[in-house]
């Protein structure tokens, strides 16, 4: 009788202490084609977007976001099917238009959550699937964050590249086939309450950096791209957060030299790196199918270290710049690898970059000695700004992320001024006005 009283209450143990973490599985085992063939129509699950063959969405739920704690823990599994290459694949979070049923995978702002490369798989040999996993608690702050829950869903997006024609001809049973990974996310956080006050500005979405191409970088010859940065509001706690990941494999390019990254913040260098990992062996069990990287034999960590960018089969890092405290106003960014060589003008440095930190004093008057009153806020239809010498005043309104947006006002009087509002989309928007003595003023305004 003790003896079952005891495994009674050790069951009853263990139970709440399971009940203390939850898991969500947003994508199980879908399926990818080949990134380069007409989209698929094979059916999906119900809730799942397939945008491309290489790109499947889910909208979080209002139950999914409220069963989120303090802490996120991000899960992919990738299984073969008949691509038995490395190819690069992603997380990332969408940030859409409320209430609708998909969105515009052009117009909407993404960041990227975490990316990977895919070992050299046979779906015929076991491992035939890899895990990655990611810690990422900083998200949890925006998925709970009252303001941008008001203005955005936020869809999850799984996305993974692949071709099969290699395997088509390589891999017993892939003749004939275009599906290429099978893949699985899942998110486990804790219980815990938790409210946010954080912002978060997406700065760079998989934008290739390279030499060679109009646009890739500041000037062609150079790799290097810096970025302007408007920041409405001050930040404590501030905080980058860069993945990049060189590619692009001719002889003496960029996917099997390591070069250093240097990264700089208002002009100062804030971090330097090389990419690449100590050994890529830990992959090896993976790698099932025969390739160039691995061979039969075991590699030194020296012999990785002299050219292996990632490690097919492991996951790229998420370099954490920390900025500390932040104050609102204009910023640059600047990322530049200054040996770089893209061999016959190929490869490329896939690069996403995002800002977040809790809001600091938004909506607080820093004007000295003076009140200044917008009103009505919230409006739909126009603003009014009072105020003592309004003339003097420079007034700049900026959408959530930062981007300024064109505005119609007018002098109505001494000591007002009339902001025109009706092309303003339902939504919040930060306000800044400066004096001729650069007294500034910043406010949140809601137009609905």
């Amino acid at each position: 009788m003790r003896k079952i009283k005891i495994l009674a209450l050790a069951s009853l143990f263990s139970i709440n202490l399971k009940a203390q973490e939850t898991t969500l599985t947003v994508f199980d085992q879908v399926l990818f084609y080949d990134g380069y063939a007409g989209v698929v129509t094979e059916p999906v699950t119900e809730g799942i977007i397939r945008h491309r063959n290489d790109l499947f969405a889910k909208k979080l739920s209002s139950e999914d976001l409220l069963s989120i704690g303090t802490t996120l823990n991000m899960s992919v599994t990738i299984k073969a099917a008949c691509d038995n290459y490395d190819r690069i694949g992603s997380v990332n979070l969408v940030f859409a238009p409320k209430g609708d049923s998909t969105y515009d995978v052009s117009t909407v702002q993404r960041i990227e959550l975490g990316r990977f490369i895919t070992p050299f798989m046979n779906k015929n040999i076991q491992p035939d699937e890899v895990p990655y996993d990611f810690t990422i608690d900083n998200i949890a702050n925006i998925l709970k964050d009252e303001a941008t829950n008001e203005l955005y869903d936020f869809w999850i997006e799984l996305q993974v590249f692949g071709v099969p024609y290699a395997a088509n001809t390589e891999v017993s049973g892939c003749a004939g086939r275009n599906d290429v990974f099978y893949g699985t996310l899942k998110f486990t956080t804790n219980t815990e309450m938790i409210s946010s006050n954080d912002y978060l500005m997406p700065l760079n979405f998989q934008n290739n950096l390279n030499d060679y191409q109009a646009g890739a970088s500041d000037a062609l010859g150079v790799t290097k791209r810096t970025i302007t940065l408007n920041v409405p509001a001050n930040l404590a706690n501030a905080k980058l957060y860069l993945i990049t990941s060189n590619h692009g494999a001719n002889s003496g390019g960029e996917e099997y030299n390591r070069r250093f990254h240097y990264i700089y913040f208002d002009g100062m260098m804030v971090l330097s790196y090389k990419p690449g990992e100590t050994s890529c062996e830990p992959y090896r069990i993976y790698n099932t199918q025969g390739n160039g990287i691995y061979g039969a034999n075991p590699k030194t960590d020296a012999q990785w270290q002299s050219f292996s960018n990632w490690c097919p089969g492991a996951k790229i890092p998420i370099r954490e710049i920390d900025l500390g405290y932040l104050n609102a106003g204009e910023h640059t960014f600047k990322i530049d690898v200054p040996t770089a060589v893209f061999a016959n003008n190929e490869g490329n440095f896939p690069v996403s970059l995002y800002l977040q930190g809790t809001r600091d004093n938004v909506g607080i008057d820093v004007v000295e000695n003076r009140k200044i009153e917008i009103f009505p806020n919230p409006s739909k239809g126009k603003f009014e700004i009072i105020d003592d010498n309004i003339s003097e005043k420079e007034i700049k309104i900026t959408d959530f992320f930062g981007k300024e947006i064109a505005i119609n006002k007018a002098i109505i009087s001494n000591n007002k001024i009339e902001i025109d509002s009706k092309t303003l989309a339902n939504g919040i928007y930060f306000i800044s006005i400066a004096s001729e003595n650069n007294q500034i003023l910043k406010k949140i305004i809601i137009s609905h």
